[in-house]
């Protein structure tokens, strides 16, 4: 198990989840939950086509912020921070 709060991990749900929905296509909520690389894959999809890419980009943050949300703090936890799952 992963030495962060439950507390902290609960506020970085949130917020990944909220930056998933609204800023899904910049990869910003990768970033937020220390996933530089996946995080860097989503942007640079996005701006080195001119934003078509940040279409797909777009949908992928939404699902996953709609995911973060839905999920328990325990089962965010333990596949995001714990086990870091980078996608999905």
């Amino acid at each position: 198990m992963s030495n962060i709060n439950p507390s902290d991990a609960s506020n970085k749900k949130v917020v990944a989840g909220i930056c998933g929905i609204l800023l899904g296509a910049l990869g910003v909520h990768k970033f937020i939950l220390g996933y530089t690389t996946e995080g860097i894959i989503m942007l640079l999809s996005t701006l080195l086509t001119c934003g078509i890419g940040g279409v797909v980009m777009g949908v992928i943050g939404l699902a996953e912020g709609i995911i973060y949300l839905i999920k328990t703090d325990d089962e965010f936890l333990n596949t995001y921070i714990a086990n870091k799952k980078g996608w999905f």
